[in-house]
């Protein structure tokens, strides 16, 4: 018997499912490979009350349905959940089964999906595929605009040199200053035309450059501090368009800190750069990527427009174009990469990801 339960679980370690098996007092007594993986423990859960290793943020709820599983043995399951596993906030599937036993008490077989991960993926899938239907459509209409912007503009020079009336030739310099700066608005709209020119860069030198040019625009209103991580690889990028991005986005966090001073205190600017392993970007796992991150402890992104603050046109300053973060994002989604946003009073932190991977020209690795 012994021997047939230690194969059952030998085989349940090679489930990607999270299963746990809990006596009547909800205590672990056995757990596969899986679960200790998503809860982060070993050996050491068994015997340990399970709400020490995983507790549902709606923790009544989860205590009552488990003594209904345990004193009526109905079965229960839950979708989406948002648990607590070891200190930070995460989202599973999971589902009770009771399993009654040869004493008659009855104890719990408990089976956990971890969800975050997918729910991202299929998350950034969707936003990725609108993006760029977004952006083929604001190309589609930049080139629609520029196209009579000529005209109009030669139309008014031409007529500005037939008037002999200063105040006429006042309302032709109207006319080509406005279409002068919907051309620019326009080539903003379509982007760099300049293809990527990549090559092999430590990325930190992106950063210092950046760093340098909100500490000199800052005039010491803004304290820029910086967080590196080493033993970053160099990356093949572009070093000019990502200089453009961080600029972008620590532009816009300089912007939100001066414009909005807190009372007694010096607002802050973070640089941070780390990296992370089997990271998955759309539907593309990674093995190794690098993250940027530019945090500042502004007054952050107002709720209304957080969701769509990488789309074309919206902005949260009245004089913004709302062009700076979709454009980041297209040069860094070229790139294969993507930018995340995470935003509340006092913290934001735009998280730039940035896929390392193998040369296919036999160039080496090293620094």
């Amino acid at each position: 018997m012994a021997r047939q339960a230690l194969d059952r679980w030998q085989l349940l370690d090679n489930l990607s499912t999270a299963v746990i098996y809990l006596d009547a007092a909800c205590c672990v007594v056995e757990l596969n490979a899986a679960a200790s993986a998503l809860l982060g423990v070993g050996s050491k859960a068994r015997g340990q009350h399970l709400e020490d290793l995983f507790l549902d943020k709606d923790d009544v709820g989860m205590r009552a349905a488990l003594q209904r599983a345990l004193q009526q043995g109905h079965p229960f399951n839950k979708r989406e959940a948002h648990v607590w596993i070891g200190g930070q906030e995460r989202v599973v599937d999971y589902a009770v089964t009771p399993l009654p036993t040869p004493s008659g008490d009855t104890h719990l077989l408990m089976e956990l999906q971890a969800m975050d991960r997918l729910m991202r993926i299929a998350r950034e899938e969707a936003w990725l595929t609108t993006h760029l239907a977004t952006r083929q459509l604001i190309r589609g209409m930049a080139h629609e605009i520029k196209n009579p912007l000529g005209g109009i503009r030669g139309a008014a020079q031409l007529l500005a040199r037939a008037l002999h009336d200063r105040e006429l030739e006042e309302y032709t310099q109207v006319i080509i200053e406005e279409a002068d700066r919907l051309r620019h608005l326009a080539d903003r709209m379509l982007g760099s035309h300049r293809p990527p020119q990549p090559r092999r860069i430590n990325v930190h030198e992106c950063m210092e450059r950046v760093r340098a040019l909100i500490i000199a625009e800052a005039a010491g209103a803004v304290s820029v501090e910086r967080d590196y991580d080493p033993s970053l690889p160099d990356l093949f990028i572009d070093p000019d368009q990502i200089i453009q991005v961080l600029l972008n986005i620590a532009g816009n966090a300089l912007q939100a800190l001066v414009e909005n001073p807190q009372p007694g205190k010096t607002g802050q600017i973070m640089l941070r750069s780390r990296s992370q392993r089997q990271f998955t970007i759309g539907t593309q796992r990674h093995r190794l990527v690098v993250r940027l991150d530019i945090e500042d402890d502004g007054p952050g992104i107002p709720e209304a427009i957080r969701a769509a603050i990488f789309y074309p046109m919206v902005s949260g300053r009245a004089a913004g174009t709302g062009l700076g973060l979709s454009i980041a994002q297209d040069i860094v989604s070229q790139a294969g990469g993507l930018i995340e946003c995470d935003s509340q009073p006092g913290q934001t932190r735009f998280s730039i990801y940035l896929p390392w991977e193998e040369p296919h020209d036999g160039e080496s690795m090293g620094r």
